[in-house]
């Protein structure tokens, strides 16, 4: 699901003044040959050299980590006022330990608990009494456990092909009465990313490697969907524009009355599908949060409102509560800041500011109006 922000930078406490004009010389020296330096500011423990680059801002990265590193310092390049910004701060990184053995353990009570949901367990049958109905629902948790899984996996390895500092997936269990037996998996961030261009990869690499699992699963489940006249009573899921042509390229247009009851493989595929809207969505943190920072750098919190907002007025026309409380969620947990990469000068790749624009555009797709309501 979303990649979980890196931590909060913090400036070393206080530093004494003599110590501070000590610091800026060594920086100033260390980078005297990739950033002519013409102004500078110092706040707190944090330094700002306004000036230009020698060389490519990318190289220059390179060179300034190697360099900032002995003095415990992390540069920061951005553009302020059409002008370059190095910016020196000192980092917190603590070593936090690995614990795959929490890893393990949520993915296994997610899969027990997907398991529950798809054989409609608490529901049609008491599963302490007849444990056995339970195998009912492994086609739905074993697609769904893979797509939520495949979409993880492409943020981290992505993130650790960037040599960034990146968990383990954390499964998030839900139990009944929460229909899909889960509420997603994240990843946490540990460090910035380098440049646009890692920010993108990273962040693109979920949805796509989601999608390249839940669409065939969708086409697949739909083999074994039947059509059928419409029952009253039941939970009905919307179909997004993407579901609604695949519907179409199997069963072409539905009789008047009749709906498509489809397969739990199909059933998994469509939570793969929503998911991954809500992870599309480009607002802070989230993978198209981020993919919105590539794309337009600053600007992005802008997008992120205008999207809480669209979010609103969804809700208002459709009279669907689903994308209020999502708003909400966003507005509450997640909100609309995002931090910069390490090379924030580097502008993102032609190629890649296509495909971003297509994954924004995925949105339309994908969104079904009206998620899950009671017929």
């Amino acid at each position: 699901m979303r990649v979980w922000p890196f931590r909060q930078r913090r400036p070393v406490a206080g530093p004494a003044a003599e110590d501070l004009l000590i610091a800026e010389g060594l920086l100033r020296q260390a980078a005297e040959d990739v950033f002519v330096v013409r102004e500078r500011l110092v706040r707190g423990g944090v330094f700002a050299f306004r000036g230009d680059l020698r060389v490519d801002a990318g190289r220059a990265l390179d060179v300034l980590i190697a360099r900032f590193r002995p003095f415990g310092y992390t540069p920061f390049l951005r553009v302020e006022g059409g002008e370059i910004v190095m910016q020196a701060w000192p980092l917190i990184r603590p070593a936090e330990p690995s614990r795959v053995g929490l890893n393990v353990a949520l993915f296994l009570l997610t899969c027990l608990t997907t398991l529950v949901a798809g054989s409609g367990a608490f529901l049609a049958f008491n599963p302490f009494e007849e444990p056995g109905r339970l195998l009912g629902g492994a086609p739905f948790a074993f697609t769904l456990m893979a797509i939520l899984g495949v979409h993880e996996f492409g943020h981290y390895f992505t993130a650790r092909h960037y040599q960034a500092s990146v968990s383990l997936p954390y499964f998030i269990p839900a139990p009944p009465p929460f229909p899909f037996g889960t509420l997603g998996a994240i990843i946490r961030m540990r460090s910035p990313a380098t440049n646009r261009n890692s920010l993108f990869d990273i962040a693109a690499a979920g949805p796509l490697a989601g999608l390249a699992i839940a669409i065939p699963a969708i086409l697949l489940g739909l083999e074994w969907s039947t059509v059928g006249p419409v029952q009253a009573g039941g939970i009905v899921f919307g179909d997004s524009l993407l579901m609604r042509l695949l519907i179409y390229l199997k069963f072409g247009l539905l009789a008047e009355g009749t709906d498509v009851y489809i397969h739990p493989v199909a059933l998994a595929g469509w939570v793969g599908l929503f998911v991954t809207a809500l992870n599309l969505f480009p607002v802070g943190q989230l993978d198209g949060g981020r993919i919105a920072y590539a794309l337009f750098g600053r600007r992005h919190r802008l997008v992120g409102v205008a999207t809480f907002l669209a979010l609103l007025v969804l809700g208002a026309v459709t009279g669907a509560a689903n994308w209020v409380v999502w708003a909400a969620l966003l507005f509450f947990l997640v909100g609309f800041h995002h931090s910069p990469p390490l090379d924030d000068v580097t502008p993102l790749t032609p190629a890649r500011l296509v495909v971003g624009v297509i994954c924004l555009l995925l949105l339309v797709l994908l969104i079904p109006p009206v998620p899950i309501q009671i017929s």
